[in-house]
């Protein structure tokens, strides 16, 4: 087994015995409530951006060379052919890590997004009752200029929408854990995600993870 990758896991109710497949080290956050000792339980709040933050703030001395973060069920977004493998995963993964790419994301498509995260699906109407948020704009924008006090493009190009990526522990740290720590109370502050700042994040990883070390504020030092 690779000692460099480590896998986080954002559980709610899916299958992740595939998680032994993959042949990585993997640690499992559970918001489902039924998925076994091993796993680390959180409160179902947040979404993923909820569990990835709260291993970043726990593990931040201690990450691995290569961290993917993924959701329970990610092979929907992994391949635009279909859904994607297993091995598929663990060779997109190995390609990653001995490349040492600081920030990949790893659906197959990208997206662009303004402040108000259009164009998105929160309205329509077959997606009614989905998602606690539906009906409202995601919070790009503010989102982006609360973290990093700086003004947001008027357009990102999002690479990372479905919340599936790989970074570096490197790259994790060139901001301070206390900056994860205000993410993650974003978060927490919307527990339902009814204003969307979950979706927000699924936006802005690429942005989190860029290493711009002039947008680390005061705050957060």
């Amino acid at each position: 087994m690779r000692d460099d990758i480590r896998v986080i896991i954002a559980r709610y109710r899916e299958d992740v015995s595939w998680a032994d497949r993959l042949g990585f080290d993997h640690v499992i956050y559970d918001k489902g409530g039924d998925c076994g000792p091993s796993a680390r339980v959180l409160p179902n709040i947040g979404r993923e951006a909820h569990t990835y933050f709260s291993h970043i703030v726990a593990e931040y001395d201690a990450l691995a060379p290569v961290n993917v973060f993924l959701q329970g069920d990610p092979f929907d977004h992994l391949d635009d052919r279909g859904r994607a493998t297993v091995e598929t995963l663990r060779e997109r993964l190995e390609d990653v890590a001995d490349r040492r790419v600081p920030f990949k994301g790893l659906a197959w498509f990208k997206l662009k997004s303004d402040a108000l995260g259009r164009p998105h699906d929160l309205r329509k109407p077959a997606n009614k009752g989905r998602w606690a948020g539906w009906g409202r704009d995601i919070p790009v924008g503010e989102v982006f200029e609360r973290i990093f006090d700086a003004p947001m493009p008027r357009e990102i190009v999002c690479r990372a929408p479905t919340g599936n990526f790989c970074v570096t522990g490197e790259r994790i740290r060139t901001r301070p854990r206390a900056f994860y720590e205000f993410c993650l109370g974003l978060t927490e502050a919307d527990p339902r995600d009814e204003r969307n700042t979950g979706h927000a994040f699924e936006r802005l990883w690429q942005h989190i993870f860029n290493g711009n070390t002039a947008w680390n504020r005061d705050l957060y030092t």
